[in-house]
């Protein structure tokens, strides 16, 4: 069972690549114009956008196999959905501990949610 589920996961291999690459040149090109500080919290912002639309995307195309019966792509998607739902887990406790040692950026994040919320109300 573990090398079925080994198996498995490697075909998520090439997802992982690909958002390895974004992260990658995400950080470097926003700390190469910014801060590091402010590369960590672009990086964080655009990866739980991109990982839930990516875990909705995977989710619908799972069911859409489960309705066709097919079961090889239906596995195959719901590998992708386990992986970016863990990559999604991943980020959300990256913003967590970010937070957590940047009190300075949760002010900010709270100034900005209060400004939208100061916009809706006129």
């Amino acid at each position: 069972m573990p090398a079925m589920l080994a198996a498995g996961l490697t075909r998520a291999l090439p997802l992982l690549a690909v958002l390895a690459a974004i992260a990658v040149a995400i950080y470097v090109f926003v700390s190469w114009k910014s801060t590091p500080a402010r590369a960590k919290e672009v990086l964080i912002e655009v990866f739980v956008v991109l990982n839930s639309a990516l875990s909705a995307f995977f989710l619908l195309a799972l069911l859409y196999a489960a309705l066709e019966d097919n079961a090889f792509v239906g596995e195959f998607f719901a590998v992708c959905l386990i992986t970016t739902l863990a990559v999604l887990g991943i980020t959300l406790l990256c913003r967590r501990t970010f937070l957590k040692h940047n009190p300075n950026y949760r002010w900010r994040v709270t100034q900005r949610a209060e400004k939208r919320r100061r916009d809706r109300n006129r």
